[in-house]
């Protein structure tokens, strides 16, 4: 097996983008499972208004268990694989989240921007930068 040669700028790049991404998506799987719908509604979250109690809850389950899978598995070195399918699910969430903010005449920049960056991992871990498990 031939061994990639990675850059220490893109390692540390890529765990200050595994870091954002998980407290931005830990914070909101947090307030989408544990807060009110109208709270989240009165708070910018819109979409909230649109969809079933249920299925915001397992919108904020998704992001939680995202989070952790962008930091545990790459951190413990225990599954490191699990950390881009992470990026790669998380990427595919922000599309949809992209797609509905157009379709309301919303602004999608914060999805785009996230969306990005969960590519940018994903892609680092997945080929530029993957992390090995233990022996």
């Amino acid at each position: 097996m031939t061994e990639i040669k990675s850059s220490k700028g893109i390692h540390i790049s890529l765990w200050i983008a595994q870091g954002l991404l998980a407290a931005a998506f830990g914070m909101a799987g947090f307030m989408k499972l544990f807060s009110p719908v109208a709270d989240l509604a009165k708070n910018g979250m819109s979409f909230v208004n649109h969809y079933e109690v249920g299925t915001v809850r397992f919108i904020g389950v998704v992001e939680l268990l995202a989070a952790v899978g962008l930091i545990l598995p790459s951190a413990l070195r225990i599954f490191p694989r699990l950390t881009p399918l992470a990026a790669a699910g998380l990427t595919l969430v922000m599309a949809l989240a992209t797609q509905y903010h157009i379709k309301q005449n919303e602004s999608a920049i914060a999805s785009i921007v996230l969306g990005l960056l969960c590519l940018f991992v994903a892609w680092g871990r997945f080929s530029k930068s993957p992390i090995t498990a233990k022996a």
